[in-house]
């Protein structure tokens, strides 16, 4: 039974209410004075006060302090004849469950309990019978969708039902929507097999892509009227972003979202480079050897994103642009930058590369602190809404917006949990990554790779003459026969990129003007 506390100098006037609530099963205990509230407060447990404001002695106010600091988290709500701004602001700010204005009607307090007493459970019910309902829809769709547009449509509205019923009781729903996953990367990797390699020839309807990203949706952006700050969070997927958006809602308003496909490999030495260079691979070993390296060369893959920059700006004829580019790696990088964020109002583009979000996922392999921290999707948003509540990326966006910067958001690729292995065989030569691999003489389960024979028809570099590629589906990685349960149980259930899913090649482009 729920126990209520109603504190009211004027209680026996509030007799008919009482017995209404009575009737519907809740308990009420009656005080006349916030002192005397205070006192069976440190006798009794309750779930719930209604605390009169204009009481005689301790006023509502001063009680419902008293009450919050013994009991924080006790939902209190304030009941009132006054409607002056000043009490309202006192009470919200003292965390009230609700505020009414006298007179109260029994509906009125029986919607306020409901509200804050059975929220978790309505809401509950009524998400997952949305959610029955829209699941034969999303079933239908899934049959039917056959276009990078569909697709992506069909994916955000997976994340939505996905955020909707991580939090509900019946978790028989989200089972099934994560099955419901499971089939659309089924057969979202059967599209890509027909569908990726037509994408770069010409009079074929293709998505904006990681190469064409700058060109299509960056540069239409830029004004020498406005700064635009351009952030990359390296691989974030969708459903992070998703999480991300309401804290950056409080400092930006969105003008546009809209999805984007990374380039396959979904690694960032791929895709990456590719937005900055506004070139594919391929095109990129051909035009700037200097700058690109193979997965078999020695050194860093992906350290001239810079100078692929300033080319980039230079064939697009941008020189007469003022632009600078930052690349965040660790703490230390991030808050320098921020306590020089201020130079950067007189750039009309100011470029930041954001790595947390990588070293993230490639630490959780490493580290089973992390493990335990991002065990699953549910639990990766929220350890990536954490750190961005708390990091210096957040203070650039809030100094972004006190200047008047014009901000844009978006990623290089997504990452996927990976769950099953699949056996792959290769030479010495034969890159590393666990999503996907390039090499001679490949052995591999064909249903569970999308194969490029020929790299130069999807603009990959070939390592040497018989180079193919593989990427894996779904949620499957690459493991050797060689010491084959070892791997298998290290690298399963951990995040990985590279390779063909929804979550990897389906990103975010955000832009939003200041509040």
């Amino acid at each position: 039974m729920i126990n209520i506390l109603w504190v009211d100098d004027e209680i026996d006037l509030l007799k008919p209410h009482i017995l209404f609530l009575e009737q519907k099963n809740y308990k009420v205990s009656k005080c006349n004075s916030g002192r005397e509230a205070i006192e069976v407060l440190d006798e009794q447990n309750f779930d719930i006060v209604f605390l009169d404001e204009n009481m005689p002695g301790l006023t509502g106010l001063e009680t419902l302090n008293e009450i919050k600091e013994k009991q924080a988290n006790l939902p209190v709500v304030m009941i009132t004849k006054s409607e002056e701004e000043y009490i309202m602001e006192e009470a919200i700010g003292n965390k009230i469950a609700d505020y009414l204005i006298k007179p109260v009607n029994p509906n009125q307090i029986l919607l306020s309990l409901k509200k804050n007493l059975d929220h978790s459970r309505l809401v509950s019910e009524k998400t997952t019978s949305n959610y029955q309902q829209e699941f034969r829809k999303i079933a239908m769709d899934m049959a039917m969708v056959n276009s990078h547009d569909a697709w992506a449509s069909l994916y955000q509205k997976l994340i939505y039902w996905e955020i909707q019923l991580e939090d509900i009781e019946d978790a028989s729903m989200f089972e099934i929507l994560e099955s419901q996953k499971t089939e659309a990367n089924i057969q979202f990797g059967k599209f890509i097999d027909k569908n990726y390699e037509s994408w770069f020839q010409s009079n074929t309807d293709s998505p904006i892509m990681s190469h064409t990203l700058f060109k299509e949706c960056i540069v239409p952006e830029i004004s020498k009227k406005q700064p635009t700050l351009l952030i990359v969070i390296d691989n974030l997927r969708y459903d992070q972003w998703k999480s991300l958006e309401p804290i950056i809602s409080n400092y930006y308003k969105k003008e546009k979202e809209e999805a984007f496909y990374s380039i396959l490999p979904t690694a960032t030495q791929y895709a990456r480079n590719a937005i900055f260079s506004g070139l594919m691979p391929g095109d990129m070993e051909k035009l700037f050897p200097n700058y690109w390296k193979n997965d078999t060369d020695d050194g860093g893959k992906n350290l001239f994103e810079a100078e692929f920059l300033q080319t980039q700006m230079k064939r697009l004829g941008l020189n007469h642009l003022n632009y600078e580019y930052h690349k965040i790696t660790n703490l230390k990088s991030g808050k320098r930058l921020v306590d020089n964020f201020n130079s950067l109002k007189n750039n009309d583009l100011t470029v930041v590369v954001y790595n947390f979000v990588d070293m993230l996922s490639h630490s959780k392999t490493e580290m089973e602190v992390v493990k335990e921290l991002a065990s699953n999707d549910k639990a990766y948003r929220s350890l990536t809404y954490s750190w961005f509540k708390n990091s210096p990326l957040l203070e650039m966006i809030q100094l972004a917006q006190q200047i008047g910067f014009k901000l844009i958001l978006t990623t290089d690729h997504g990452t996927i949990n990976v769950k099953n292995p699949s056996k792959v065989i290769g030479d010495r030569d034969t890159s590393l990554n666990l999503r996907y691999k390039t090499g001679r003489s490949l052995t591999y389960d064909s249903k569970d790779v999308f194969e490029s024979k020929n790299p130069k028809n999807i603009h990959l570099p070939s390592i040497n003459m018989s180079s193919s590629y593989i990427f894996a589906k779904g949620d499957l990685f690459f493991a050797y026969p060689n010491n084959y349960n070892h791997y298998v149980s290290y690298y399963k259930n951990t995040y990985q990129h590279g390779g063909v899913s929804l979550e990897e090649m389906i990103i975010p482009f955000v832009v939003f003007e200041p509040k």
